[in-house]
């Protein structure tokens, strides 16, 4: 009598298990796709912005999460939202600052979220774009960036800038001081922005930007006040008349990413991130500098109907020192000190 052997469970396991492995290594090789186990998740960074592109902020930081995916081999996954996530700059700083989204930028309220940049935004304080890089990108930026961090538990990516801001109005020019006697002007929420427009002779009404554009329509205010390369991209001369290019507030604010997000990052990937920034930087910083005089804001905006005006700067000026500086020198101290000290 033939005697059958039959093989035990055990060895058919063992015989399953060694063909599953043999075979679906085959299946994997064949197919070029690594098993999830093996494969990194990308790490998503999400940055929100108040404006679309084609605003010059929006157009580098989107450009910056691209070349993060790409330069990271996609192990970033950083996103950019321009006026589709928040739709205001309180909103996005709050979001970063909880950690909710990666980074983000306040835009034109950097002084209302980091009341220390309300320094710069004194009137005719920061003289020159020559000036405001040695500070933002030397000694003071770098001590901003630390108090940012123990303070507000977020990273400084790069300091940015929107430009010198003009007068946009519907009734006149504002050529001189005493054409702001009366004047109705929209302002941003920080009060260095009330100040500068009351101490120059006119009425600041604050006003969130989202309410802007409805208020001039309507003549709750008469202008406002905004640097050449906004007034294109948000279309301001769909509702003034006259550009008057006064110089008379600087405009600088950031980009900047939770801090714990940060120190997530491994050394290569914050690497990374900083030096795309820095890049970001110096393609908003051509974008509004190739603007912000008067022969290119009358070849960008005279052929939208707008008037361009060179006003009396140094008139301004008197009077901000005048009326203005005293008090802001008082309150910043050694900083306004350091400004004064950096020289173009």
């Amino acid at each position: 009598m033939t005697t059958i052997m039959r093989p035990s469970s055990r060895n058919l396991v063992a015989v399953r298990r060694r063909s599953l492995v043999t075979g679906g290594m085959a299946a994997i090789l064949a197919s070029g796709v690594a098993p999830t186990i093996a494969r990194a998740e990308a790490k998503k960074l999400v940055f929100a912005h108040i404006n679309a592109v084609p605003e010059s902020a929006a157009v580098a930081f989107d450009w910056q999460a691209q070349e993060v995916r790409k330069r990271s081999n996609g192990e970033l996954d950083m996103q950019f939202f321009g006026s589709t996530l928040l739709s205001k700059e309180l909103e996005i700083m709050n979001a970063v600052k909880s950690g909710n989204i990666a980074m983000g930028s306040p835009a034109g309220a950097a002084a209302t979220i980091f009341p220390e940049m309300g320094a710069f935004l004194v009137p005719y304080l920061v003289q020159s774009y020559e000036q405001a890089y040695k500070m933002f990108n030397g000694a003071i930026g770098d001590k901003l960036d630390k108090q940012f961090q123990e303070k507000y538990k977020v990273k400084t990516m790069c300091f940015f800038d929107y430009g010198f801001r003009h007068f946009w109005t519907s009734k006149k020019a504002i050529a001189e001081p005493r054409d702001l006697r009366g004047a109705k002007i929209r302002v941003q929420q920080a009060k260095v922005f009330g100040d500068t427009i009351n101490g120059l002779g006119g009425n600041a009404v604050p006003m969130a930007w989202g309410e802007v554009i409805s208020a001039a329509k309507q003549g709750v205010i008469d202008g406002g006040d905004l640097p050449i390369v906004n007034m294109v991209a948000l279309k301001i001369y769909e509702v003034s008349k006259y550009c008057s290019m006064t110089f008379h507030n600087y405009g600088p604010t950031l980009s900047c990413m939770n801090l714990g997000v940060w120190e997530s990052l491994s050394d290569g990937h914050k690497k990374l991130l900083l030096d795309t920034s820095r890049e970001a930087q110096g393609k908003i910083r051509e974008a509004t500098e190739s603007v912000d005089n008067v022969a290119a804001a009358k070849k960008e905006l005279e052929p939208k109907g707008m008037t361009v005006v060179e006003a009396k700067v140094e008139d301004f000026k008197k009077i901000a020192q005048q009326k203005i500086w005293p008090a802001y020198k008082t309150q910043f101290g050694a900083l306004w000190d350091e400004i004064e000290s950096v020289k173009a």
